[in-house]
């Protein structure tokens, strides 16, 4: 058993330091080549910190555990907007642009809602993956085409490309595949050990494993005073997940799902909403607001364990 937990744990270290090596090898190779700030951040850093979860989305699914690979997009996504979000607007309130409600949040409530619909015959068809990831396409588009039209494109710094940086890029992307294998195969093995749900395994301990890396942009960005990052960041790490890794997942290997995938899936839509209203009042998530979402997100793991 404890090996299990120390192997859960090397793989979330893993998948960690992985992404952490896979953004910025990746972003300072794309400076290289005069993208700019603001595309790098709009799509390889997005990617980068995803990239746990669609590992280790993938890798469930393609062995056949849909109930690790939904868990863990489900539960990432609570405890990213719950728990984390929560946790840094503790900090301070978060000033929030009006784009991030009216666009960004109530496209992630929007997907979160066809999410569930989409389980209603108990599977996610390659269909509705291809869906999901065409939506995806246009989020990104408009995303861009949006942020380019109120902001002067960046002039793109001369970054010199060293031999460490394709190191790093070609390392953190190993890291996160081992990773992902090792937090997979033994979270599977302890759930059997304890005769535990694999879905109740995915939901929280894989989710946890796989959200280290907003855990650590979040809490760095709180420590600097930028909070208002956090929530942007967030809020489209979760959407990436839905529509991205989900739908990419589904795609290539559609996923089995039952009636407690949407009962996770109803409280997963809940706490979007709940983020939605209280970045609605005021345009700014207060520290009173914070402590009820982490609240409920531990309302949500205590009724998994209950």
């Amino acid at each position: 058993m404890w090996l299990f937990i120390l192997l859960i744990f090397v793989g979330g270290i893993a998948l960690w330091l992985g992404a952490e090596n896979l953004v910025e090898g990746a972003a300072r190779l794309a400076k290289r080549f005069g993208l700019s700030d603001l595309v790098i951040g709009l799509t390889i850093v997005a990617i980068g910190t995803s990239a746990p979860e669609f590992a280790v989305t993938l890798t469930a699914a393609i062995d056949g555990k849909s109930a690790v690979s939904l868990g863990n997009i489900v539960g990432s996504n609570i405890f990213n907007i719950g728990i984390i979000l929560g946790g840094v607007a503790l900090f301070g309130s978060i000033h929030t642009a009006r784009q991030l409600v009216y666009r960004d949040t109530s496209i992630l409530l929007i997907s979160s809602l066809a999410l569930i619909g989409f389980t209603l015959d108990n599977k996610i068809t390659q269909l509705e993956g291809a869906f999901f990831f065409l939506a995806l396409l246009i989020y990104i588009f408009i995303t861009l085409k949006a942020a380019l039209k109120t902001k002067k494109s960046e002039e793109s710094s001369t970054v010199e490309w060293k031999i460490i940086d394709m190191i790093r890029l070609i390392g953190g992307l190993i890291l996160v595949i081992l990773g992902a294998h090792l937090l997979v195969d033994n979270a599977v093995a302890l759930a059997q050990h304890f005769r535990l749900s694999e879905w109740l395994i995915g939901v929280t301990i894989v989710a946890i494993g796989t959200s280290l890396p907003e855990l650590a942009t979040s809490t760095a960005a709180a420590v600097r005073g930028k909070l208002g990052l956090s929530a942007g960041n967030l809020v489209g790490s979760d959407i990436f997940n839905v529509l991205g890794v989900l739908g990419i997942t589904a795609l290539l290997n559609p996923l089995d799902t039952n009636i407690e995938t949407r009962s996770d899936l109803f409280m997963m839509s809940i706490h979007v909403a709940v983020v939605l209203f209280f970045l609605r009042t005021g345009w700014k998530l207060k520290p009173l607001e914070g402590a009820i979402l982490v609240l409920l997100g531990l309302a949500r793991w205590g009724l998994s364990f209950a």
